[in-house]
């Protein structure tokens, strides 16, 4: 689950303009059946249970910094930056450092590139520090140091993709857009479509949220709020939490028995070994360091060099590459 930050109520960040909801149940349609698929039709009405799912937020939703009134635009753009890949537990601590650190992008902008890679700490992916040192430039030159509002302007800030500035502008502005990230699709693709099935989001799930998303645009943000909390608590994807779901009434996949959807085929993760581990080994020997450091007190600080010296020289080579370090003129590395 990201955020809400728009307009805020007290306790769980619900806009004020919800504070009377009349009906709340949203019909839309199905989209067409593939072959193999379990559920509703193109013809059958599909609903969701707004009332339900803006109480089950109300109560249930956690409290995480960025949803709180005073979380500003830039902190959740900044939240939904971290929050990707990354669980909520990883992504709080290092969240609550960077912006009270850099509260703006103007902040940011005025410090090194490699003191936004330091604090981006261990949660991984780190070119998203980069990626958000460069939004933050954009935004400082083209929007005088404000956070646009606006869809398309926020499509163009470097490293914002469709998922991060729909969530932006919905959770930060209160505008009206589809936010499907894979808890909203798995709940979508279950209660409506009545179908398990566990794909990335797609621009057709968003054209489908858009259809089932109420005409209020305060409402419409709490939808997709309490959307992504139900498939954060309660539809996950093993052991989901049906007999408390606040969808549990108008589910198709539950009326239809939980029948199985198609076979995930996930090929095996694996950390050790990898490029990811020693370009993490590597990253953090860097961070650690208040000098730059020759490749031989470089290698020294890894394990992975005696391992593969040619992957570890590969990787350090990437991490140049991807701007994530940087050599001197005497052959000495460090952040950038």
């Amino acid at each position: 689950m990201k955020n809400v930050a728009a307009t805020p109520m007290p306790d769980r960040g619900l806009p004020r303009a919800a504070g009377s909801l009349g009906s709340g149940t949203l019909t839309g349609r199905a989209r067409a059946a593939l072959p193999g698929d379990v559920g509703p039709s193109q013809q059958e009405t599909v609903r969701l249970d707004v009332d339900a799912l803006t109480e089950f937020f109300a109560r249930h939703g956690r409290d995480l910094p960025w949803r709180r009134p005073e979380a500003s635009a830039w902190a959740v753009l900044v939240s939904e930056v971290m929050l990707q890949q990354t669980p909520v537990a990883r992504v709080r601590p290092v969240y609550t450092d960077w912006v009270r650190r850099w509260p703006t992008p103007a902040a940011l902008v005025a410090a090194p590139v490699g003191d936004a890679v330091r604090a981006w700490g261990r949660l991984g992916y780190p070119r998203r520090a980069l990626r958000l040192h460069e939004a933050a430039r954009a935004i400082v030159q083209r929007h005088d140091g404000a956070v646009p509002r606006d869809l398309h302007a926020l499509l163009a800030l470097p490293g914002i993709g469709d998922y991060t500035a729909r969530a932006v502008a919905a959770f930060a502005f209160g505008e009206r857009h589809p936010v499907v990230d894979t808890n909203v699709r798995r709940v979508i693709s279950r209660a409506v479509r009545g179908i398990d099935e566990h794909l990335p989001a797609s621009a057709a799930d968003r054209a489908e949220l858009e259809s089932l998303l109420p005409a209020d645009p305060a409402l419409a943000v709490i939808t997709c709020a309490a959307l992504m909390e139900v498939g954060a608590l309660r539809c996950t994807v093993a052991n989901p939490d049906c007999a408390h779901c606040p969808l549990a009434g108008t589910c198709a996949w539950r009326a239809a028995g939980y029948p199985p959807g198609p076979e995930r085929r996930r090929p095996a993760q694996r950390w050790h070994g990898t490029d990811r581990q020693v370009r993490g080994e590597i990253m953090a020997v860097l961070r650690a360091a208040a000098t730059p450091l020759d490749r031989t007190r470089l290698r020294a600080g890894t394990a992975s060099y005696a391992k593969s010296p040619d992957q570890w020289e590969r990787c350090l080579a990437s991490l140049v590459s991807d701007g994530l370090a940087v050599r001197d003129r005497r052959g000495r590395f460090a952040l950038p």
